[in-house]
Order: C-alpha cells, then structure tokens, then sequence
C-alpha cells in the first residue's frame, strides 16, 4: 500500500477547491524494468462506496493518443479543461449521479500501448491496487482502441483459463466506440457515408466505386489520388464531428512529422489521422493544461524530465511499430462465443470512423439478430438506434460525432450505466 499512497494526488493545480470528494492516483508502473518501460495511468474511485463499484479501465486510439489527454480530460473523466483557461471544472454529467459514473476508472498514457505484451503487463497495475483486484472489471474506449480492447480482452480471457486466483482478474465486458476493428469495412464505409452526407460529389464517388479494391495489398493509383482528393474535402470541416465547428484558434501540434503506417499500405489509412476538437477546442486546453509543470509536478509525470512537451498524440510510434492486425473480427467472434459482454456504440454524425463502417463491419461477423433495430429514449427523446445480436449489441446514439461523452454526455452516462448494470436502454419515452 506505501507504493499506491505514494501516488496518491493531494492537490491538483486549477482544479476546483471542492472536488477532493473521491480519491485519485496517478503514476508510473514499471512494465519492463531492462528496457525502461513504464505504464502512466490516472485512476479515480467512485465518490460513494468505491468498495461496491465495478472497475473500467478507459483506452483512446490513434494509435499513439492517450487517454490521459482526451478520455480523462475531454470526455468522461470527474475533471473536463475549462474552455480558454489552463484549468479544470468538474464534469457536470459525472456528478449528476452519486457514485462517479457507477465505477472507478483507469486511464491510461497510450504512447505505450502499442503491443499485446503490455496486456500481461498490466498485472502491475494491480499489484499496486490489490484491493481492487477481484471487482468486475470492463475495458471500454474508441476508435483504434477498436483493436487494442478486443487484443486485450482475448488475452486476459486466454490468461484467466490457466491463472491462478493470485493471478485471475474478474473479467466481465468490453465496451467500444467508433470503433475502428476493420480495414476493408471501414474504409467502404468512410467513403459512403460521405456520399451519404453531401460530402463528397456524385463524380468522385463513382471513382472509388470503380477504382478502390480496399481488400487488396496495395491500392490502384486512381484510387489514391481519389483518396487524395477525399481528404482535402475533409480539411475543410471537423471529420470526427460532421456538424460541428472548426476550433479557429487551430489545433496543438501532435509532434507529427510521419504519415501513420497501419498495415501493408500508407495512403489507404491516411483517413486515421489524429482526431480534432469537438468544443471545438477542448484538445487545444487539454494540452496547455497538462504542460504546465506545477501539474505534471501533482500527478507525478515526466519523473525523468524529458525534454520535449507532452502531446496528446504522438504520429511517430507508426514509424517503429508494425504490429496492427487488418481486422480484430476473428478476436471479437471468439470474444462473442466465450460469453463476454461485448457493447458496440457508435456517434452517428462520426465521418472518420462512421456508423456505416460499424454496420459494414458487424455485418461481417454473421451473428444472427436476437431483437432487431430499434429506438431507444434519453426522457422523451430518441437517444438512439440499437441491435442485439446473439452475443453482442450494438447502439447508435443520434447526434454524437467520434468521441460521444464530448458531444452527447447525457446520453454517455446512461450508455455506460447499462451497460455495466448489464440492462437494456430504455425502449419507451419517460
């Protein structure tokens, strides 16, 4: 218990003066002591019987962004930056139920999440919080996360046939959204859910019908000069919010100087660039607030004093890794089969990683529908669309773009209860 107090966050920088109600921890855990790796997490207690809730650990994609910087601090952390200030409030969703969202949670620095080795390493993490390891425990995210959560899943649900209780972790569920698990499916649906949206011409579309093969090695070149001219289109608008603003005081550099290389071809996932800001600057705070020293200082990060800033995301991890499978739908069916709570949600008004490509893809798995589409309500309005398959359910919630607890928190939170209390949305208004 020494090396978790050591951890513990007495006072954090800017944040409000009563927001001390729940305890939090943040850190390094060694992963690899010879090559001088370490996992950075920030993890939060529920604020009533911390004891009694169950355990998410929250994962963000690219891959190379982490979920420190957008999960915790834009999306569905107790702390959100403040708009214009370095600072922090409270998150006003998380604090309209007691209980902090109904769990505790983790989150973790992704920048080192970049194989599925880091999956046995993150034993480590609950050595040092041995209280919490026999609670239900979920693994939830988005976007790339749509292939570190199921790699991680499969490997603790492989791990937990032959562990000993010492070693056993109380896997329940994983929970994913805008998730990217397919590169043919997704692509396809990129593409016709622009169409869809008015986004790109009737003339440019027929070019990707007829040139674009995005199951084959290697792209045509027709087609990726097509793809070309799909991301300019693209810089004109916020692609992970279709009908959000643009932030105009412009987005914090991520420290790219690489195209991210996912897979046997560039160009063709050269639609994963890094995500923009919803607020529309939510990310631009974020990355002001966590460069200040005095909070770095408080959260016990950047304990070797490198030397460049801290990056919501970091491009440059593609250059050096080489590990991403195409497709995770292998993992996922067998996830299905294995009896894991598998919940897919999908924001609707997501262009890089749209509603299409998820239907695309789940499509692809062949699992047969149990309840078919249907509405689901926030109160009296229509929340969203949901379907549930013979071991899975997917929902949609209307009107939330790539990061939905950013664009439709209300809607989040009632998402994440049922989830975790395992219980369907509400199907009538109330």
């Amino acid at each position: 218990m020494a090396a978790q107090e050591l951890d513990r966050v007495a006072s954090l920088p800017g944040a409000p003066s009563y927001s001390y109600a729940f305890k939090h921890y943040s850190g390094y855990v060694t992963t690899d002591e010879r090559l001088g790796k370490a996992l950075f997490y920030w993890f939060f207690e529920a604020m009533e019987k911390p004891d009694d809730k169950p355990l998410v650990l929250w994962l963000n994609g690219g891959p190379g962004c982490s979920s420190v910087g957008f999960g915790q601090a834009q999306e569905l952390g107790p702390f959100l930056v403040k708009k214009d200030v370095p600072e922090l409030e409270l998150n006003p969703c998380q604090l309209a139920v007691p209980g902090l969202s109904s769990g505790c949670w983790i989150f973790v620095h992704e920048h080192v999440l970049r194989n599925r080795s880091t999956g046995r390493q993150f034993h480590g993490w609950f050595q040092r919080f041995p209280q919490h390891k026999m609670k239900e425990f979920y693994i939830a995210g988005e976007s790339y996360a749509g292939h570190y959560i199921p790699q991680l899943a499969n490997l603790i649900v492989d791990e937990n046939k032959k562990a000993s209780r010492e070693n056993y972790i109380n896997f329940k569920g994983i929970l994913i959204g805008n998730a990217y698990m397919d590169g043919d499916t997704d692509l396809q649906g990129i593409v016709d859910s622009s169409w869809h949206h008015a986004i790109i011409s009737d003339t440019l579309y027929a070019t990707y019908l007829r040139s674009c093969n995005f199951s084959a090695e290697v792209l045509s070149r027709e087609c990726e000069v097509a793809l070309g001219q799909f991301n300019v289109l693209h810089d004109l608008i916020d692609i992970y919010s279709l009908y959000a603003p643009n932030c105009e005081r412009g987005y914090p550099d991520f420290n790219t100087s690489f195209s991210p290389q996912i897979g046997p071809t560039t160009s063709r996932f050269d639609l994963l660039r890094i995500p923009m800001g919803y607020d529309p600057c939510t990310q631009t705070y974020a990355t002001e607030y966590l460069n200040r020293e005095d909070v770095q200082r408080a959260l016990h990060a950047n304990t070797t004093g490198v030397s460049y800033p801290y990056s919501l995301c970091r491009d440059s991890i593609n250059v050096l890794w080489h590990d991403s499978d195409k497709t995770v739908l292998p993992i996922v069916k067998k996830l299905a089969q294995e009896g894991l709570r598998i919940w897919i949600f999908s924001g609707d008004t997501d262009g890089r990683i749209p509603t299409t490509s998820t239907r695309y893809t789940l499509k692809k798995l062949g699992l047969p529908i149990k309840e078919d589409w249907s509405p689901w309500f926030t109160h009296k309005q229509v929340g969203g669309w949901s379907v549930v398959y013979d071991g899975l359910t997917f929902v949609t919630v209307r009107g939330a773009g790539h990061m939905v607890p950013t664009s439709r928190p209300e809607q989040a939170l009632q998402l994440f209860e049922h989830f975790l209390a395992n219980r369907n949305l509400p199907s009538k208004p109330f």
